[in-house]
């Protein structure tokens, strides 16, 4: 149930910017290796995985210009939310996640070489 309702969140979080969609990903991953491996393959081989957590997952890095794709989704996402946040206190939360979003992801994660 845990890797279902990890892998769920993590859907919504494709489309709403202040779920992390990676971290819950890897969640899923991490639930279905312990309680189903024909979950855990279906997981790995799907396209969802693969885009969002294949490298990070094999490697514990992110190649550059995944980097900047990542990062230009997140500032297009978060600008929207932004604007249309009823409350200052909400942009505010908002624009703080972005920017420690933006240095974990050039900062923290290492760059892949290719």
């Amino acid at each position: 149930m845990a890797g279902w309702l990890s892998f769920l969140t993590g859907l919504v979080g494709m489309a709403l910017p202040i779920i992390p969609t990676t971290p819950l990903l890897l969640l899923a991953g991490f639930c279905f290796a312990r309680s189903s491996k024909r979950f855990e393959k279906w997981l790995r081989s799907s396209r969802i995985y693969q885009f969002y957590v294949a490298d990070y997952a094999e490697s514990k890095s992110i190649s550059a210009s995944r980097k900047k794709k990542i990062i230009l989704q997140i500032y297009l996402l978060m600008g929207i939310s932004i604007y249309f946040a009823p409350l200052i206190w909400v942009k505010v939360a908002l624009f703080g996640l972005t920017i420690f979003i933006t240095y974990y992801l050039f900062r923290v994660i290492p760059d892949k070489e290719e």
